[in-house]
């Protein structure tokens, strides 16, 4: 069998691929510590279900086979997905097909691995997502939406960020550990990576780990920052805290082995391999703007029409395509092919692509995190926030029924006063409870309109150095005046 998956992969791969296995299998091998029991190590992948991953896992299958031809023997591979509420089951059919391609499940001496939070699982592709993962995420999202105005990076990507972070720590030391872990980013992009947290930590007042020890000193740097960042999101909750931090605790020794130098990441490089010999399907929901594994993206750019059409009184459409035309310079930064950036602008090219893709969005934050429309106007509007600052024109443009109880609201949301029928309503509205909406209004709301700088924060400070966004000028109202805004996102 190995033979044979090593064989189809040889021709599947790119031609240059091929000698470069051959390479990578030496270098590999000089970088394992049990060099006379090649069975003794274990090497880690970390595979997100989407193309790049793919490619990444494939060929270090290939390295895995070709060292064990060479020398007889080979590492335990151990492949591992982290699993978030943005990941659709079509995702999870793209990793099953891939598996199969590669003889995965019929090698002894490889390991299929789910990361759930803090729990290791088998791969298993029906497996149903966990209920308290899907609450886990929700609350993230909504609560950091509430934070920024919707904006998509923070909505979907900071605390997703912490969480991969995490999955590698609670993955590499899952059982007996891992001796090494494979990654694409070359060694450049690690140090620019490690720098960034590392400055990211001094600027909020921290003292990073020891830079000596290596992956296990960023995932420490990563963990403080976890803790400061979601007590910014959740406030005091020390337990909803707690439970968000990053895990460290593996060997200090612990490295990564790149691939970079080895591989052809452009997508059309491999596209053969991807679609022809791994079954990669390109989903309309698994595929979306620069993610192959991510429904995310979508309802950013949904986010994006919803905050334009109800907060700023514009049409959905225009703030829809403010996120496409943001979304698709990243795709051709990103070097993805042109059919795939001709497939996502095709998407939205009309008002009845627009509108069947808002449709499609508003199942999808139905189906994956159990928030509807209503609840995601308000998050737009971050009306409870930094003490309510917002709520105003929130009650104003969607409900003014409720301004003359406006007083009260605050009231309620400072602890002052109690109104359990008022409670309820702004529990429904936001999908959070009275506890998180106090939490909000106690704490920060961050602003895309603030200068830099003047905003102290994790958030703020995560925010400013992210280089997924674009600063654009947009109009409030028919006739209103002219502001900068930012469009962020995947």
């Amino acid at each position: 069998m190995r033979a044979a998956v090593l064989a189809n992969l040889r021709g599947a791969l790119p031609e240059k691929d091929v000698p470069a296995i051959e390479e990578c299998v030496t270098e590999l091998h000089e970088a394992l510590p049990h060099k006379d029991d090649l069975t003794r190590n274990t090497v880690m992948v970390a595979y997100g279900g989407g193309k790049d991953s793919a490619y990444a896992v494939a060929f270090v299958r290939a390295v895995h086979l070709a060292l064990a031809e060479r020398h007889g023997a080979t590492f335990t591979l151990r492949v591992v997905t982290m699993r978030h509420g943005g990941m659709p089951y079509q995702v999870m059919l793209n990793i099953d097909r891939t598996y199969q391609a590669l003889g995965l499940y019929e090698d002894p001496d490889v390991e299929l691995l789910l990361i759930e939070r803090d729990r290791v699982v088998p791969f298993d592709r029906d497996r149903s997502m966990p209920h308290r993962l899907v609450a886990f995420n929700r609350t993230d999202m909504l609560m950091s939406g509430h934070r920024s105005y919707g904006d998509g990076r923070a909505t979907f990507c900071n605390a997703c960020n912490l969480n991969v972070a995490s999955s590698f720590g609670v993955a590499a030391r899952h059982g007996a550990g891992v001796d090494l872990i494979i990654t694409g980013d070359s060694p450049q992009e690690q140090r620019d990576y490690a720098l960034w947290i590392r400055q990211l930590a001094r600027g909020a007042g921290q003292k990073p780990a020891d830079s000596k020890k290596r992956f296990q000193g960023t995932l420490e740097t990563l963990d403080g920052l976890a803790q400061a960042y979601f007590q910014e999101i959740h406030g005091g909750n020390a337990e909803r805290i707690a439970e968000r931090g990053v895990t460290s605790d593996v060997p200090a020794t612990l490295e990564f082995f790149s691939i970079y130098d080895y591989t052809s990441y452009a997508s059309g490089a491999h596209w053969r391999l991807l679609t022809d010999f791994l079954g990669f399907v390109f989903d309309e929901i698994a595929f979306n703007f620069t993610e192959s594994d991510c429904a995310n993206p979508a309802l950013m750019a949904h986010l994006r029409g919803l905050r334009t059409e109800r907060a700023y009184g514009r049409s959905y459409g225009e703030g829809i395509a403010q996120y496409v035309d943001f979304a698709l310079e990243l795709m051709r930064k990103k070097h993805f092919p042109e059919h795939l950036v001709e497939e996502i602008a095709g998407r939205y090219r009309t008002e009845a692509g627009v509108e069947r893709m808002r449709e499609a969005a508003t199942r999808y934050a139905e189906d994956a995190f159990g928030v509807d429309t209503e609840q995601l106007v308000c998050m737009v509007y971050s009306p409870f926030a930094g003490r309510a600052a917002n709520l105003h024109d929130y009650l104003a443009g969607e409900f003014p029924e409720l301004l003359p109880e406006e007083d009260r609201i605050r009231a309620l949301l400072a602890g002052k006063e109690s109104h359990e029928g008022l409670a309820a309503r702004l529990e429904r509205l936001s999908g959070l409870s009275l506890t998180d909406l106090r939490a909000l209004h106690d704490g920060p709301l961050w602003s895309p309109f603030a200068d830099k700088g003047t905003q102290p924060g994790v958030l703020p400070l995560v925010m400013d150095s992210d280089p997924h966004k674009k600063i654009i000028s947009v109009r409030r109202g028919t006739d209103g005046d002219k502001i900068l805004d930012r469009v962020a996102g995947r």
